[in-house]
C-alpha cells in the first residue's frame, strides 16, 4: 500500500518555507534587511537555534546573504537575470530600447488587465497610494522623485496581478531601467508638457484599475507606453538633428 508515516516537520523547515514564500511573492525584496535574530525569532515563535538553522540553509541556497556588522539581507536574486555582456548590448543599441518598450507594453497591459480582475481591494489601495505620491511629487517638480515613483507605480500594478514569474521578471527589467541601461527616464520628467501628460496617463491607468475595468486599465497602460515610445523616438531624432546642425556650424565657422 502506498502509505507512509506522517513525519513531523522541523521548525527550521517551517521557517524556510515562510521566508521562501515572502521572497517568491515579492514581499521581501532584494537587498532588504531582515529583522534582528531576536526580533525575528519572537515574531515567528521559534527558538533562535531553529531560526539559525533556517537562515543558514537559505544562505546556502543563495536566497539570503550575511553582511558582517550589518545583518542578514535578501540576496540580489535578480542580479543574474541578464549577463553583463547582454546588458552592454542593450545599452549600446537603440533597437533594444524600442523592443524593451514593446515588451513592457505587452506584459504590463496584461498585468493591468489581470490586476483589475483578480487584485484584492488592498492591492488596489496600494496602487492608488503610490499614484497620490506621484501627484504630490508632480507639484514639487523633482524629476528624480517622479521617475522613482513612476517605477514604483508600474511595479505595484504587477504585484497586484499576482503572477510571481512576471513579478520577478519585470523587477529585473526595471532594475536595468533604473540603471539607465535603456534610456534616461528623468529626462522625460524635465519637460513640463510631457510631465503633465504622463501624470494624466497614470491617472487614467489608476482610474481603470480602481473601477475594476480590465479593458480600460489595459488600454490606458498601452496608450501610456505608446506615448513614451513616440516621445523617446522624437527625442532621439532631435538629438541626431542637433548633432548634424553642430557639424554644419563648425564647418561654416572654419571656412
Amino acid at each position: 500500500m502506498p502509505f507512509e508515516k506522517i513525519q513531523t516537520e522541523k521548525l527550521s523547515h517551517s521557517v524556510i518555507k515562510q521566508i521562501e514564500l515572502l521572497i517568491l511573492r515579492g514581499i521581501l525584496r532584494p537587498g532588504e534587511r531582515l529583522p534582528s535574530e531576536r526580533e525575528l525569532s519572537d515574531r515567528m515563535g521559534v527558538s533562535r537555534p531553529s531560526l539559525r538553522d533556517a537562515v543558514a540553509e537559505l544562505q546556502e541556497r543563495g536566497l539570503l546573504v550575511s553582511r558582517a556588522g550589518s545583518g542578514i539581507f535578501v540576496a540580489d536574486v535578480l542580479g543574474s537575470a541578464f549577463s553583463p555582456a547582454l546588458v552592454a548590448l542593450f545599452a549600446s543599441h537603440t533597437e533594444a530600447v524600442f523592443d524593451y518598450l514593446s515588451f513592457r507594453r505587452d506584459m504590463e497591459g496584461l498585468a493591468a488587465e489581470r490586476a483589475a480582475r483578480v487584485g484584492s481591494d488592498t492591492d488596489l489601495k496600494v496602487v492608488d497610494a503610490v499614484f497620490r505620491k506621484m501627484e504630490a511629487a508632480h507639484l514639487k517638480r523633482d524629476p528624480s522623485d517622479e521617475a522613482a515613483l513612476d517605477a514604483e507605480f508600474h511595479l505595484s500594478i504587477i504585484e497586484a496581478s499576482h503572477n510571481v514569474v512576471m513579478l520577478h521578471m519585470m523587477r529585473s527589467m526595471y532594475d536595468l531601467l533604473r540603471q539607465g541601461v535603456f534610456y534616461n527616464r528623468q529626462m522625460m520628467f524635465k519637460n513640463r508638457t510631457t510631465r503633465d501628460l504622463l501624470l494624466d496617463q497614470h491617472r487614467a491607468i489608476n482610474k481603470g484599475l480602481q473601477a475594476r475595468d480590465p479593458s480600460a486599465a489595459k488600454a490606458a497602460v498601452e496608450a501610456h507606453l505608446t506615448y513614451v515610445e513616440n516621445a523617446l523616438s522624437e527625442q532621439i531624432k532631435a538629438e541626431r538633428h542637433e548633432a548634424i546642425a553642430r557639424q554644419r556650424l563648425q564647418h561654416e565657422e572654419n571656412r
